[in-house]
């Protein structure tokens, strides 16, 4: 493929309220509208009047319709939208949030009426290019997924789903005492009369039961994650038919999962599925989820961006929610969004308004060259952390010398070197 493309690339849009005209976004406006692809994923749904789910991602996000034109306003063409905040507001959100797109002529995937829907990639005509996007999120309720057409029925409203897999090891004996406790203790009881009773599968061999974890034998104590098979498939399908039908592909990969307590390090699956993405023709993988940074990898002269952070984060600044958020924290019928939040957040002190690094992140911008990696440059940018909440979470160039120390601290494992000049990040490519 002769010609070059550039791309934009942020974490999560965590968007509940209309954006200001102000300086700062005008130069990220600027930053976003360099590139012919731009993409963001949008972590909330415009639910109109539908009622709230019994469960949501955490918070029950609901924004008004006209942040999808803000968005496209700051230059964003490509929207990622599947996520586990995608069912808060149940089917009727999903809905009218699909619909919202639709109206606003946006390139959005990764939800639909049923899997092949949600899976199917969707094409953004730039000057340059045919570019595909494909959306997934490992991250969901099960009652969030969308569900496969049969002949004889109708299929399921939701995500494309990434499911995965934890196997849990220890040496021999450990996993003895595991079983004996286990047993003296009941705690597989109800799991043991599910599989006599048909309405679970019998353990494969070698594996034992904890409740709702699985263990086996092994050299030493650890973790194992493994994503299903059937769902990297189905995206190794997708790949191939975008690779046929455009120019390039894009994944956007929405998961929280992380190795141990770290959430800065994704789990093992995750790593694997953007490779193999990567193997299967895929031109970037752009992750995002956990709201703090993850490391930057140039795999096969590809980028896979581990996890992006925020750019958008105004989770805070929601008009209102339901009371099963309220029951959560203790509060009644008469307690405001303020009260219910300041509980959460214990006035500031923990959660996601006392860590820095959820306000801290980059915003990627890379050149392709026909199927080559041309560069992959990281902009810092921070969403003013320790301000008033009102004054928090919306997104601004950033001089802060620590996002990219960071940044690049978390990449080393993958073998990457950024080097920094003018406040940029530039990744070293091979050769370069």
């Amino acid at each position: 493929m002769a010609g070059s493309m550039r791309f934009v690339a942020t974490g999560d849009s965590f968007i509940t309220r209309r954006l200001p005209d102000t300086p700062e976004l005008r130069e990220i406006t600027a930053l976003v509208k360099s590139a012919e692809a731009c993409l963001t994923n949008f972590e909330v749904v415009t639910p109109g009047d539908a009622f709230p789910n019994a469960v949501s991602g955490g918070t029950w996000s609901k924004a008004p319709y006209g942040v999808i034109p803000d968005l496209q306003a700051l230059g964003f063409n490509l929207f990622g939208w599947a996520n586990n905040h995608t069912l808060d507001y149940a089917y009727d959100g999903l809905a009218n949030t699909y619909a919202a797109f639709e109206r606003y002529g946006a390139v959005h995937a990764g939800v639909g009426r049923n899997l092949a829907e949600a899976a199917k990639p969707r094409y953004l005509e730039a000057p340059s290019g045919r570019v595909a996007l494909i959306s997934i999120t490992s991250t969901f309720h099960e009652t969030n997924t969308a569900g496969q057409q049969r002949p004889d029925m109708q299929g399921r409203p939701g995500v494309n789903m990434l499911r995965s897999s934890t196997v849990y090891t220890l040496p021999p004996a450990d996993l003895e005492r595991l079983k004996a406790l286990a047993d003296a203790a009941g705690v597989n009881d109800n799991t043991i009369m599910r599989i006599k009773s048909g309405l679970l599968p019998p353990l494969k061999d070698g594996v034992v039961a904890f409740g709702a974890h699985r263990f086996r034998a092994g050299d030493a104590a650890g973790t194992h994650t493994t994503a299903n098979a059937a769902d990297v498939a189905r995206t190794v399908a997708g790949i191939s038919e975008a690779r046929r039908q455009g120019d390039y592909v894009v994944i956007s990969l929405h998961g929280h999962e992380m190795t141990g307590s770290d959430k800065r390090v994704p789990a093992r699956f995750l790593v694997d599925f953007a490779r193999a993405c990567i193997d299967a023709g895929a031109h970037a993988v752009v992750a995002h989820g956990p709201h703090v940074m993850r490391g930057v990898e140039v795999y096969k002269g590809r980028p896979i961006l581990h996890g992006l952070g925020n750019f958008i984060f105004q989770n805070e600044l929601i008009d209102d929610l339901p009371q099963d958020f309220y029951e959560k924290w203790g509060l009644g019928l008469t307690d405001s969004v303020a009260d219910g939040v300041d509980k959460r957040n214990a006035n500031n002190t923990i959660g996601f308004p006392a860590n820095p690094w959820i306000w801290k992140s980059v915003i990627a911008r890379w050149e392709m060259e026909g199927e080559s990696l041309k560069s992959l440059e990281l902009v810092p940018i921070e969403m003013g952390y320790g301000q008033h909440r009102s004054q928090r979470g919306t997104p601004k160039l950033s001089n802060d010398p620590s996002i990219l120390a960071h940044l690049a601290e978390l990449s080393e494992p993958f073998g990457t070197r950024i080097e920094v000049a003018d406040g940029v990040g530039r990744v070293v490519l091979a050769g370069g």
